[in-house]
């Protein structure tokens, strides 16, 4: 009796777990576009109040027991900690000059991207199934762009860049996390203050910082809360799906992220109007088809990669 009512509760905190990041996950999106199309807050400077909310956040964490910090020299993180701010710079500004759904297209491009730079400097290989799910992965993209009523040349160098930058720190930090032997909090603990140090030099280059349209200036009580709840959220993001990825398996955490793919494509279209053709549908389609193929030969690979280690004397 104990033990059901043990899994019950389990089960309950790792729904609860999966609810909380969704609903961030989809809020963050959704609340960003609308601080950048309602009040036109600064790209740079709404990372870098993220930035600082996370290592708040993260602060408050270890205090808390939830995580052990561990040291680690500054100088073996700055690359990381660069590639940071520009991973998430690029992609808030794709997200502000583009659609949401060619936005949410182009962040599937990662994949592709990181299968390329595994295969040309870390001489990784990869089995013809995986390489072929490439295909409608690109295809898809390439459809929505294409058909998007609302292509932004500019946009579309952002999106670009912010896939390039977010494939090479995904890249880093897997080998970062190996070489230093610590997990994904660990690290961002050290990593978010020195990204917000490198914003905070690099805001005042390329936005302003007093006056009209600057951090400091005159904004509404309003917008001003709600740049405060978009950092609280991001947070809350980076929060639950280390949570999610320690507390469920593999399969859970990929089929949960195409859900909240779909769901973010479907709400965008819902609450900012934006139009969508027959082939920028088939394009989201084609796309989702490969990103549902990639994660099943993925995870197949892996389990029968275990299996062969479970057998061997």
């Amino acid at each position: 009796m104990a033990s059901l009512t043990d899994r019950v509760r389990g089960n309950g905190r790792i729904a609860a777990g999966l609810l909380l990041n969704l609903l961030a996950s989809i809020c963050i999106v959704f609340l960003n576009k609308w601080i950048y199309v309602r009040y036109g807050f600064p790209n740079m400077s709404l990372t870098l109040v993220h930035f600082v909310v996370t290592w708040l956040g993260l602060y408050v964490c270890q205090k808390l027991d939830i995580f052990a910090p561990k040291s680690l020299p500054p100088s073996k993180l700055l690359l990381l900690a660069l590639s940071f701010c520009g991973f998430v710079v690029f992609t808030n500004l794709s997200l502000q000059n583009n659609t949401i759904g060619t936005y949410q297209l182009a962040k599937a491009m990662t994949t592709p991207v990181i299968i390329v730079i595994q295969t040309l400097c870390y001489k990784k290989t990869f089995s013809i199934k995986i390489q072929l799910t490439l295909i409608p992965i690109t295809l898809g993209v390439i459809l929505n762009s294409y058909y998007d009523v609302k292509f932004n040349f500019l946009g579309m160098v952002f999106a670009a860049l912010g896939v390039l930058v977010t494939s090479l720190y995904q890249v880093w930090v897997g080998a970062k996390q190996h070489e230093l032997q610590v997990n994904s909090m660990q690290l961002l603990y050290y990593q978010a203050p020195m990204s917000s140090a490198m914003l905070l030099v690099a805001v005042p280059f390329f936005e302003p910082v007093f006056g009209e349209g600057g951090i400091f200036g005159p904004w509404s009580v309003s917008a001003l809360l709600m740049v405060l709840l978009s950092g609280v959220i991001a947070f809350m993001v980076n929060l639950s799906i280390y949570w999610i990825i320690g507390n469920t398996s593999p399969v859970t955490y990929n089929m949960f992220g195409h859900f909240k793919f779909c769901i973010t494509l479907f709400g965008g279209y819902v609450l900012f109007k934006d139009p969508l053709s027959v082939n920028q549908g088939l394009g989201m389609l084609c796309t989702l088809f490969g990103i549902l193929a990639y994660t099943h030969f993925k995870l197949s690979e892996q389990e029968g990669s275990k299996s062969k280690l479970v057998q061997r004397p």
